[in-house]
């Protein structure tokens, strides 16, 4: 699969923070209150379901074995499904499922539902997947960890990778992949 540009959907979720009314990011500084955009700014309600109602979506694919839905885009219904296990045992990665539903609404919503796997939604390396799925993952990280705020705030937090993660509340993998984009 040919690589991915990365410019233009930087641009896309940096043109949406810019958009972003007072009220939802007044002080705009991380973490980027990426519910609140998937909510008040778009109109989609961020829920929580067990992994066997994601699984009974309309529309759900077959998994294989060991394979699970992180979440989920329903854009006749305006909902953002997220994992609610996952949400539990890994805040910071119901964050960046949001942040990835939240790009499939802005650039494939044309395409429904959309159905996004564990393997897919990753926040620590590309998949083998389909390029809508890189893409959407590449603007959850722009959005979630933009490049203005990671270059202020890695040098305010000298150099610390952990300190980063804490700042912008995502994971360590998530940071990591990001600083090497956006720095």
């Amino acid at each position: 699969m040919a690589a991915i540009d990365r410019e233009p959907i930087e641009r896309r979720a940096e043109a949406l923070l810019d958009q972003l009314e007072a009220y939802l990011w007044a002080e705009r500084k991380p973490p980027v209150p990426v519910e609140h955009i998937a909510d008040s700014h778009f109109g989609l309600r961020v829920c929580e379901r067990s992994p066997e109602e994601l699984l009974g979506a309309p529309g759900a694919p077959a998994l294989g074995p060991g394979e699970v839905l992180s979440g989920l885009l329903l854009p006749s219904r305006m909902e953002i499904w997220v994992n609610a296990e996952e949400a539990e045992e890994w805040p910071a990665r119901r964050r960046f499922t949001i942040g990835h539903e939240i790009g499939h609404w802005v650039m494939h919503r044309g395409q429904q539902p959309l159905f996004c796997r564990g393997s897919m939604v990753r926040e620590d390396e590309e998949t083998d997947g389909p390029d809508i799925e890189e893409e959407a993952s590449i603007f959850a990280a722009s959005l979630l960890m933009p490049r203005k705020l990671m270059r202020r705030y890695w040098e305010r937090c000298g150099h610390r990778h952990d300190a980063m993660c804490k700042i912008f509340k995502t994971s360590g993998a998530a940071m990591g992949k990001r600083l090497h984009t956006a720095l």
